[in-house]
C-alpha cells in the first residue's frame, strides 16, 4: 500500500471520528481512537514514537515524539485547537524531513468541520 492510499484512509476514519466524537476533546482522546480504528483496518500504527536528530555526526535521543507513525510510511499529527498556526505546518515538513519519509498529515480535531481541519504536507514528490 503507498502514501496515498493510507493517506486516504487516515483522513476518511479522522472525519468519521470526528463526526462521532465532535471537537473540543483532547488531542489525546483523538489519537487513542484514530490510532485504535486504524489498527482495526489492518493497518501497523505506532504512537508517540521518538525520533531521535542526527546532526554534525552525532544522535540526540530527544529529537521528537510524532503522534502517530503509520505503516512506517506516513506522519500523521494531532491537534484540539481553535486554529491551525503556520509552525504547527512548518513542524510537520520539518518531521518529515528529519525521518525522510514523504507523506504528513496534520489533523485538527478543533476545527468546527473536520475537512477545515486537515492539511497534508509532502516532503519531495510522491510516486503516484
Amino acid at each position: 500500500m503507498n502514501e496515498n492510499k493510507i493517506g486516504t484512509i487516515i483522513v476518511d476514519t479522522a472525519l468519521q471520528l470526528h463526526r462521532a466524537l465532535g471537537p473540543g476533546l483532547l488531542e489525546t482522546v483523538y489519537e487513542v481512537v484514530l490510532a485504535k480504528r486504524l489498527e482495526k483496518m489492518g493497518l501497523h500504527v505506532q504512537r508517540q514514537v521518538s525520533v531521535p536528530i542526527h546532526f554534525d555526526g552525532e544522535s540526540f535521543d530527544e529529537g521528537f515524539r510524532a503522534d502517530l507513525i503509520v505503516e512506517g510510511l506516513v506522519i500523521v499529527e494531532l491537534k484540539s485547537v481553535e486554529k491551525i498556526s503556520p509552525v504547527h505546518k512548518k513542524q510537520l515538513l520539518t518531521y518529515l524531513r528529519l525521518t525522510d519519509l514523504k507523506l504528513g498529515y496534520l489533523l485538527n480535531f478543533g476545527d468546527e468541520l473536520m475537512k477545515h481541519g486537515v492539511s497534508r504536507i509532502i516532503n519531495g514528490t510522491l510516486d503516484a
